[in-house]
């Protein structure tokens, strides 16, 4: 029986999510399958086969880590919805939210959380051993992706069209816009019936805007002489065609009073109520992003790739969040624990992370200083806050190997386990295939052949000889492949927020990442093998092991945990 695109991506249930995850329209999952509540193991794939990521090759339990990550994925259509996410399920495994206005009560052996702008978090778990002057275990990812922005005003109409004004955000690849169903999600200020005023998170879910492109009967160069668009004269949605606009109800019409509401169309405006279940006049405020509709899903020839929006960095915000929560998840992981474990999310990263939710603003300092201090309590002494900085990254090994600042006099590798740096977690430049020519000739990341250390004599990214070593010694003792990337000499190079973490907290930083390809577009493409985190060099049914391989590539729990 057909089946109308409406019906394709309306959810088959109620879902228990804060945010309902997308359902699969039967082109992606045969109609036989059903999704479960909640995160369900079986996955979006590519075509109508009914082959499960079980029968990939993969082993029993590899669907636990990509099908979550592609459940994460599909929630997340903004910084905002990312980060709601990530507080549902700090929530759910016993985290405490903590309010930045309060006094803070911490303990050894608590977990505790808090988010900034509804867009940033910062999650940190307290060994139980803790001691003053004892570092912080750190892994540091972003929440952003570059997209289209809704502008303040918003509403313009042309050749008979209601358009949607957009901006710009962060570095895109923005003629992969063109021609995608998009939509709009994000957040809205909304006037409650007690005349308060709330944040709302809100996405609409079925096609709502396009971009499209001009024939080429209209433009016959495009193809010999490429597609150049003018990004503010061109990359303008189409909402409706003003015809539309006549069947908005007349009553939501009179309730847009002259205000900021009126900047935005009518129809726009009524999506959006319907969607919250509240009245036009009620929507103070919006801030929303232009989203591809199209779902997360696993494709390739061996089902192999992840292809997504949002992958950077989303992939490496869920592997972070994934292993805090796997790192404390039974009784007694914090037992023996002498440090802190954290994990950072900011936002505007694709802009310069100068926000009050970005890395570039005292967050994670002052959050730590208020860690320190809590824990302190009667504590009479000197510099506990600057001593347990400098012991996120080399506290433990001092009291260890005194005579040595990496091996012990043995030459015991395992003792590298106990000295840490803080992760800087983001997307890496996998080797393209049909331009190879474009990577400096000995570092060309491959997408099967392990994670990538990042490194730029300018400070680009924050790798250091001692820290990469670390890393990489990590990595070796627990048989994980990893590769190293250097830009051309003759080409710029992207940073992440680790310098900017480095340079402000003071803890040593190094900058890694999955491969990727098609970074910046409006669809991402990556291998999962690195995101299960190597599944196959081991047992992948252990369920505890001083370390978890089902994350980040089997290496970020091991920088949360130093057993």
């Amino acid at each position: 029986m057909a089946l109308s695109r409406l019906q394709l991506l309306k959810p088959p249930h109620p879902s228990p999510l804060l945010f309902p995850t997308i359902s699969s329209p039967p082109r992606l999952l045969s109609q036989s399958r059903s999704l479960a509540k909640g995160f369900s193991t079986r996955r979006l794939f590519c075509s109508q086969s009914d082959g499960s990521l079980e029968d990939s090759g993969a082993g029993e339990s590899s669907p636990s880590i990509v099908g979550d990550l592609l459940d994460y994925l599909n929630e997340s259509w903004t910084q905002f919805h990312a980060t709601a996410e990530a507080k549902r399920q700090l929530i759910a495994a016993g985290f405490r939210l903590l309010n930045e206005n309060d006094d803070w009560d911490l303990q050894p052996g608590g977990r505790y959380f808090f988010t900034r702008n509804m867009s940033s978090l910062v999650a940190f778990a307290v060994g139980e051993k803790y001691n003053v002057g004892s570092g912080f275990h750190v892994i540091a990812a972003h929440t952003d992706s570059p997209c289209l922005k809704l502008k303040p005003r918003s509403a313009s109409s042309k050749s008979g069209f209601l358009m949607v004004n957009v901006q710009t955000y962060g570095g895109g690849l923005w003629h992969t816009w063109f021609d995608r169903d998009l939509s709009v999600a994000g957040r809205v200020i909304q006037k409650a019936s007690d005349g308060s005023f709330v944040h709302k998170l809100v996405r609409v879910r079925r096609p709502l805007l396009r971009i499209p492109t001009l024939a080429i009967h209209l433009d016959r160069t495009v193809n010999t002489e490429g597609f150049k668009p003018n990004f503010e004269s061109h990359l303008v949605p189409l909402l409706a065609t003003k015809l539309e606009e006549a069947q908005v109800k007349s009553e939501d019409k009179k309730s847009l009073s002259i205000s900021s509401k009126s900047v935005h169309h009518s129809l726009l405006l009524q999506v959006l109520s319907e969607e919250l279940g509240c009245n036009v006049d009620e929507i103070m405020g919006i801030e929303l992003n232009v989203c591809d509709t199209q779902p997360g899903c696993l494709g390739g020839g061996n089902n192999e790739f992840i292809f997504s929006g949002r992958l950077d960095n989303l992939a490496s915000s869920y592997c972070a969040l994934r292993s805090l929560l796997d790192s404390c998840k039974f009784p007694g992981d914090l037992a023996n624990e002498q440090a802190i474990r954290m994990v950072a999310l900011f936002d505007n990263e694709e802009v310069g992370s100068n926000s009050i939710q970005g890395a570039g603003a005292p967050t994670m300092f002052q959050a730590m200083r208020r860690i320190v201090d809590c824990l302190a309590q009667d504590y009479i002494g000197e510099g506990a806050f600057e001593r347990a900085i400098r012991s996120s990254f080399l506290g433990m090994l001092f009291k260890c190997l005194p005579f040595s600042p990496f091996l012990s006099r043995t030459g015991d590798r395992s003792s590298i386990i106990r000295s840490f740096v803080k992760v800087s977690a983001d997307m890496a430049h996998g080797l393209h295939p049909n331009f190879s020519d474009k990577y400096e000739e000995h570092h060309r990341p491959e997408l099967q052949k392990g994670l990538v250390i990042k490194h730029n004599s300018n400070q680009r990214y924050a790798t250091s000889a001692v820290t990469a070593f670390l890393f990489k010694e990590v990595a070796n003792i627990h048989n994980l492949p990893v590769q190293e990337f250097v830009v051309r000499n003759d080409m710029g190079c992207g940073s992440t927020i680790g310098p900017i973490l480095a340079s402000g907290v003071g803890i040593r930083t190094v900058d890694c990442g999955i491969p990727q390809l098609s970074m910046h577009r409006e669809h991402y493409n990556a291998n999962w093998s690195f995101v299960s985190g190597m599944q196959r060099a081991g047992d992948m049914r252990q369920r505890r092991c001083g370390y978890r391989l089902q994350t980040f590539h089997g290496l970020l729990p091991i920088f949360l945990r130093h057993r």
